[in-house]
């Protein structure tokens, strides 16, 4: 499982035009899911997510966690982190989950973020998303659970 964190001053998406999920300060989770991924994953990855010190504490070191601002987490499917574009001009997304594994990894890890009490919004799986956000840093960071 790999994630794509961007820590943000707010960030919101979209589908047909409707806002979907909408957080103020805290992550833009974009989630993707292999094909070897399993409920372990999930639960590694949210663990991390949600504990990572990647917030300046008042000396300005990152030292404080998305649990420790109270910040809200934007979880959005992104199943495109697992195109390989290392041969011809076209990626490959063998790799990743195919959807009904997909969904259930996906929605285990926003499971297990919402038993923070944080704000958990999210976007609509296989959906066509627009995604709005103001990134804080920037701070940017990728994760994986393997």
């Amino acid at each position: 499982m790999r994630a794509l964190l961007q820590r943000v001053t707010e960030a919101r998406v979209t589908v047909d035009r409707a806002v979907v999920g909408q957080i103020d300060a805290g992550l833009l989770v974009l989630l993707g899911v292999s094909k070897l991924d399993t409920a372990a994953d999930a639960e590694f990855l949210a663990a991390k997510v949600l504990n990572l010190r990647i917030f300046n504490d008042d000396a300005g070191k990152m030292n404080r966690s998305v649990l420790d601002t109270g910040g809200g987490l934007l979880v959005v499917s992104q199943f495109t982190l697992y195109g390989d574009c290392r041969k011809g001009r076209r990626p490959s997304f063998d790799d990743a989950a195919p959807a009904e594994q997909a969904r259930a990894l996906y929605e285990h890890f926003v499971a297990i973020a919402r038993r923070s009490e944080l704000r958990v919004e999210t976007g609509v799986f296989q959906a066509e998303m627009a995604v709005k956000l103001i990134n804080d840093g920037p701070v940017t960071l990728i994760v994986e659970s393997r």
